[in-house]
Order: C-alpha cells, then structure tokens, then sequence
C-alpha cells in the first residue's frame, strides 16, 4: 500500500471519492443557479443579503472542487448559466415565491449539504479531501445557524408541536 503513504495530493482518488465529489459538484451548481433565481423573489433585505453571502461561498466551493477534479483527471459536470437579474416587482405575485418559503427551502439544502459533506468525509481516505470537506461542513453549519437567526427574527420559523407535558405511563 506505499500509494497511501506519501503526499495525498499524489494518492489516486478512488471512485467513492470520484463519484461523490463529482456528485456534490453537480448539485451545487444547480444550487448556485436556483439561489441566483431565488435572489429575484426576496423582498426582505437580510434574506436577500444571506444568498448573496452564501452564493460567494458556493463559488468558492465549486472553485476548489472543479480544480480538484481536473487535477485528478475527471471531467466536470454541466455548469448552468448565471441567472439574470430581475426587479421583484416584475414577478407577478402568484408566481413569486415569499421570503419564508424562500428561508424554508435554503434551510432544507443547507441540512442537506451537511449530510453530503459529512458522507464525503466518512468515505475519502485521502486526507487533503476529507479536509476540504470538513471545512465546506464547517460553513455550512454556520450559514445554517445565521439562516436559523433570520428565520427566527422574522417569524418564519414555525416550530412542530412542543412537547411540555408527558403522559403518565401505565404500569403493566
């Protein structure tokens, strides 16, 4: 096994690492695109300064992990165009989405990207990118936590039934 013990940018990646890498590649591309969209139906200022703050994370992202590959030799996944600008006012209002359903929806993705980061981590015997994995991690949560602040601030945040008081339980 001597391939494992040098310099793990010299280490082949192996395809669990090819294939998730690549896949975390893909879907945040198509994150970044559907951001830029959602940019265009946020009234609300904090909301629509988190998604500029988070696409220029996500550039970074997709920044590092594109040079990666290509390193490696993979090719990359589709990139979609940069959406256009648009006035809010433009939208119609049946077909905006509101900033709550907008919140919702990045909340899901951030939790979701947090479970492709930590997978990617688990299965990558090459330091260099579970390292880089754990850091996407790192941002992730703590974008995570600034959209949970916002999301509580504005009163988007609809929480499940709370459970105070538990039953008795019977003896048998």
């Amino acid at each position: 096994m001597g391939i494992l013990s040098d310099n793990p940018q010299n280490e082949p990646m192996h395809y669990g690492e090819v294939f998730g890498v690549w896949s975390y590649l893909a879907g945040t591309k198509g994150y970044l695109a559907g951001y830029q969209t959602l940019i265009n139906h946020t009234g609300d200022e904090d909301l629509k300064k988190f998604l500029e703050d988070i696409i220029q994370a996500m550039k970074q992202e997709i920044e590092q992990v594109e040079k990666l590959l290509k390193v490696n030799g993979v090719g990359l996944p589709p990139t979609p165009p940069d959406r256009p600008t648009a006035a809010l006012e433009s939208i119609p209002v049946g077909a905006r989405f509101n900033d709550p359903e907008i919140a919702a929806s990045v909340s899901k993705d951030i939790a979701a990207g947090l479970v492709a980061c930590s997978q990617i981590m688990g299965q990558s015997i090459r330091e260099d990118i579970g390292m880089m994995f754990g850091q996407f991690h790192v941002t992730k949560a703590q974008y995570g936590v600034r959209l949970l602040r916002i999301n509580k601030e504005k009163g988007w945040l609809i929480p499940p039934p709370l459970h105070v008081k538990t039953p008795e339980l019977a003896h048998v």
